[in-house]
């Protein structure tokens, strides 16, 4: 009967080895996702300043056209 309990208790192990294995690749795939992810972030928020800053400058250039026709 000991025998028994220990076989069943070393399934047991071993499939939580196994859980935890997958779930260490599982993290670290998330974990390469999540960087990929951060770094396109980064990357978007430059992109977001630029266009931003882009805007701004056609608006003064349109402001100034604008003056230039009033003054007309």
């Amino acid at each position: 009967m000991s025998i028994e309990i220990l076989d069943q208790l070393e399934n047991k192990v071993r499939e939580a080895v196994e859980t935890i294995q997958l779930l260490q690749l599982e993290l670290d795939e998330l974990k390469g996702k999540n960087n990929e992810l951060t770094t396109q972030k980064e990357n978007l928020k430059q992109e977001n300043e630029q266009l931003k800053m882009e805007q701004a400058n056609f608006q003064d250039r349109l402001r100034s056209l604008l003056g230039q026709i009033d003054n007309i």
